[in-house]
């Protein structure tokens, strides 16, 4: 059974022996091992169940380890990391050729950040290499943002959980990279775009079709609940729709009466979306256990953090 453990010096013992540990960090837990050796590289696909087409992230102690990763740094990446390092923000680069192809998926860039975690940045202290993790739930499942959500399902396997609380932002790293030196948006994440676009003027928005994504959280359909999931504008047209079904609402502020509600996840009473971001992904776990027939999920207001929480949610609703 996996293993909810505090001490990052048997994480770090485990990780020497190309074992993975399941980490802590601000956005959400971590599936991780040393990033330069194939064959923790694989325990981690394996495990993960995660198709070798999608890359991972790199996590580095601090940005003065950068160049051991990357090739090339452009200026606005370096300006980037100056800001919002250790932090939720991700960077795609060229890669150096010491990173094994099974972390860029052959692809010749990686994508890096420093995790914002006391724990976790308290063990790459006592490590001599980089973390490869991707998040710490099986391939295309409701990510992780406690310890107890990666133990539960991990419950067959002999995995060391790093107990690391709560995550804080809840919700994965914004994902950029560069394209004829311009800056571009991968994924949407916790560091929205008006932020981005606060230290480096406009962006441009890459989305993807098919496999073979550039960076992680690409895919059309992630993040998604066992129980089936639907994405409204409209709870009350919603409920008359599955009149009939034991439903869970997943709302941003506003509480549902209506008899055939099960649960009603409320993200933020006080309408912060800072707050909601945290708690989406807590929230559909607890909806995911209840054996209900359908999640209702609401759209949320289309600005800042509420644009990250709308991409989750068509994720996992997508068919």
């Amino acid at each position: 059974m996996a293993l909810i453990s505090t001490s990052s010096r048997d994480a770090a013992a485990l990780l020497n022996q190309n074992e993975i540990v399941a980490i802590p960090t601000e956005t959400v837990y971590g599936l991780a091992g040393n990033a330069y050796s194939e064959k923790a590289l694989k325990k981690i696909f394996e495990l993960k169940k995660r198709p070798f087409y999608n890359p991972l992230i790199v996590h580095i102690k601090s940005g003065a380890d950068l160049n051991q990763i990357a090739s090339e740094i452009p200026e606005q990446a370096k300006l980037l990391a100056d800001v919002f390092w250790p932090g939720p923000l991700t960077l795609v680069l060229k890669r150096q050729h010491t990173i094994p192809d099974l972390v860029t998926a052959g692809k010749d860039t990686v994508a890096v950040r420093v995790p914002n975690h006391p724990v976790t940045l308290a063990l790459l202290e006592q490590l001599n290499f980089p973390l490869a993790a991707p998040s710490a739930n099986p391939f295309g499942s409701i990510s992780p943002t406690k310890a107890e959500h990666v133990a539960n399902y991990f419950a067959t396997s002999s995995l060391t959980v790093l107990e690391g609380g709560e995550c804080r932002s809840g919700i994965e790293s914004t994902i950029i990279g560069f394209e004829d030196e311009s800056a571009v948006l991968y994924r949407l994440g916790s560091i929205t775009i008006e932020e981005i676009e606060a230290v480096i003027g406009s962006l441009k928005i890459k989305t993807h079709k098919g496999e073979a994504p550039l960076a992680p959280g690409m895919l059309s359909k992630h993040y998604a609940p066992k129980t089936t999931t639907v994405l409204t504008e409209t709870i009350s047209q919603a409920l008359v729709l599955f009149a009939t079904k034991r439903i869970g609402l997943l709302t941003y502020q506003d509480h549902f009466e209506n008899k055939n509600i099960v649960a009603n996840e409320i993200l933020s009473p006080t309408g912060d979306l800072t707050e909601a971001a945290s708690q989406l992904y807590n929230a559909l776990h607890k909806l995911d256990q209840l054996e209900l027939d359908v999640i209702i999920a609401e759209r949320f207001p289309d600005h800042g953090l509420g644009r990250t929480i709308n991409d989750r949610l068509e994720r996992a609703t997508k068919k």
